[in-house]
């Protein structure tokens, strides 16, 4: 049985307080390795919020400032962590998510594809350039940042042409939409028959207020844990096994029909 406890570090970030974001984020992992989880994720941006015209003080280049310490907290706790920061590439800033492993090695690279117009991101960062699948002992496991759960193409491709068992999402999800969020979430899941495992963060920050909801989905649509709107740590254990019981009963992805409807 592939079984995998899971922690969802739902903060509330404090804008362009790196220090007392890490604080918050530090004991988030602490206590999630507490609770035997085997993986945390964090919220995007949770070190310095949507600072974005401010990028340049905060971005590190991959293996250095924030990705070291992060590093070294998953070494520290015996815990993989997933969660963006600010990336500093060339002459570019990237919303880059990082999958960094119990032993502190970087796994999984990802820089958000789709950029948030609503947020200036695409005044301020570099886009990425393409999806990120992870090896982990579960099975495969695709990366992706907040607006991209808009875009089922890029989840679509995970579960189809990788077999993706699990995808990650971290997220600053405006508390406006939040109703789109939650759909959008348990629609993933049930249209890839796969688990959907999203982290947001919550409370005011910069002006905007964020809308938490921090979830687990099961491959059936089902809801395994959600957070309310205030920040905290929630743990859950999935069975990676039942993404195969779910393909086996419907068999979605032998039925398709891209000869019928996909561009050519």
């Amino acid at each position: 049985m592939a079984k995998l406890t899971v922690s969802l570090g739902q903060m509330h970030i404090k804008l362009a307080r790196v220090e007392d974001n890490l604080a918050t984020a530090e004991r988030m992992i602490a206590e999630a390795a507490q609770r035997d989880s085997q993986l945390i994720l964090l919220p995007e941006l949770w070190s310095t919020g949507y600072d974005l015209a401010n990028a340049g003080d905060y971005a590190d280049e991959l293996g250095q400032g924030m990705f070291a310490q992060l590093a070294q907290c998953a070494r520290a706790q015996s815990i993989a962590i997933y969660g963006s920061i600010l990336e500093r590439r060339g002459e570019q800033f990237m919303n880059c998510a990082t999958y960094v492993d119990a032993a502190g090695c970087l796994r999984g690279v990802y820089r958000k594809i789709h950029l948030f117009r609503l947020f200036d991101e695409h005044l301020w960062l570099a886009e990425g350039e393409a999806p990120t699948l992870l090896d982990m002992p579960g099975g495969p496991a695709g990366l992706s940042i907040c607006y991209d759960l808009r875009f089922p193409e890029l989840f679509r491709r995970y579960a189809v042409a990788h077999g993706a068992r699990l995808i990650l999402i971290c997220a600053e999800w405006p508390l406006a939409r939040v109703e789109h969020w939650r759909a959008l979430l348990i629609a993933r899941a049930i249209e890839n028959q796969c688990y959907i495992i999203a982290t947001n963060s919550c409370g005011e920050t910069g002006g905007a207020v964020f809308g938490g909801h921090s979830m687990i989905v099961d491959p059936w649509g089902k809801v395994v844990v959600e957070a309310g709107e205030d920040a905290c740590l929630l743990t859950a254990e999935i069975d990676l096994d039942e993404v195969d019981r779910v393909r086996q009963t419907i068999p979605v992805f032998e039925d398709r029909r891209p000869d019928a409807y996909l561009t050519r």
